[in-house]
């Protein structure tokens, strides 16, 4: 028995081994029993995949289909939103890379939305998003970019728009905006750098630097790390998702700031199990397991009936990196 699965009071690994979702079953067996696995190309073409890309515009985006599209400030705005979700996908599930000319297209649309001083813009409208910016920027990493000179800009803007104390926030609310139509199609609000930072957006931000392997070893990522560590459990200073049980509502793949993606990048910034927030995040997990060896967890989208399976899988590779 592996260090990490002491950690737990049920074996995880044979619902996820022999789950019929055959990208967790892969998962499973490559990160977490370390099995020699083909390359994930093997997933890329499940009838999952096909569905999703079948979906994708000449351009490469997906177009938004919700019910605010009759309302949105621009359908590109929300096209964008939607083509970074279903990127989200691609990536986090099915291991898709550049390698595949679907997220090659979906790449060069996102980084078509990519301003001169480096962020990504348009969800918010004229507003900047570091939020946003960085959670492109984390897929598009993934998917085999980090050397790309786009990311790098990328990078410099994110290290630009910090809080004084380390940590990220949305700008417009550092200056008392709200986030509406007439001021999210206005002029760009510099941020009040003076103000803290936000757990919710630094919780994104640093998933980006963590999927970066020479930015992950920066002290900016260090110093934000404890930052974001520091707030576990507690409200955001902001009123977007600003109370604390949010933290507590999951995703996958990793969408908001949770206590599971905050572990995520703290594990793969190599902090200290230790540390008495940290340790407090994990027991809160490892209490949560069922059984059946699987997490039951407060989900935001219910729509995969595989989530609690994927939420399992991430908490296994989380607990696995920390004690390992």
């Amino acid at each position: 028995m592996q260090a990490w699965h002491r950690r737990l009071v049920f074996d995880p690994v044979p619902p996820l081994v022999e789950a019929e979702n055959a990208a967790i079953s892969y998962f499973a067996r490559r990160d977490l029993l370390d099995d020699a696995v083909p390359s994930a190309r093997s997933l890329w073409e499940l009838n999952e995949v096909k569905t999703l890309l079948r979906k994708q515009k000449d351009d490469g985006s997906w177009r938004y289909r919700g019910a605010r599209r009759a309302h949105a400030r621009s359908g590109d705005d929300y096209d964008q939103l939607e083509t970074y979700r279903i990127v989200g996908q691609l990536v986090e599930k099915f291991g898709m890379t550049r390698d595949h000319s679907a997220v090659r297209r979906a790449a060069e649309y996102l980084v078509l939305h990519q301003t001169d001083e480096g962020d990504f813009r348009g969800i918010y409208g004229t507003q900047y998003s570091p939020n946003y910016s960085a959670g492109i920027m984390e897929l598009l990493i993934k998917a085999g970019y980090a050397r790309d000179q786009r990311i790098a800009r990328g990078f410099e803007w994110l290290l630009d728009v910090r809080q004084r104390d380390g940590g990220w926030a949305i700008p417009l609310r550092t200056v008392g905006a709200k986030l509406n139509p007439p001021t999210m199609n206005g002029a760009t609000a510099q941020p009040d750098r003076s103000k803290p930072f936000s757990h919710l957006v630094t919780g994104v931000v640093l998933r980006a630097f963590a999927a970066h392997e020479q930015y992950r070893a920066s002290l900016a990522a260090r110093n934000a790390g404890a930052l974001l560590a520091s707030r576990l459990f507690r409200r955001d200073v902001y009123p977007d998702r600003g109370a604390a049980d949010f933290w507590t509502k999951f995703s996958y793949p990793f969408w908001f700031t949770d206590i599971l993606s905050s572990l995520d990048s703290l594990s793969r910034l190599r902090f200290d199990r230790e540390d008495a927030a940290i340790n407090q995040a994990l027991d809160w997990l490892v209490a949560r397991q069922r059984p059946n060896g699987v997490w039951e967890l407060q989900m935001l989208k219910t729509a995969d009936k595989a989530l609690p399976l994927w939420l399992s899988l991430a908490t296994c590779r989380v607990v696995k990196r920390f004690y390992v």
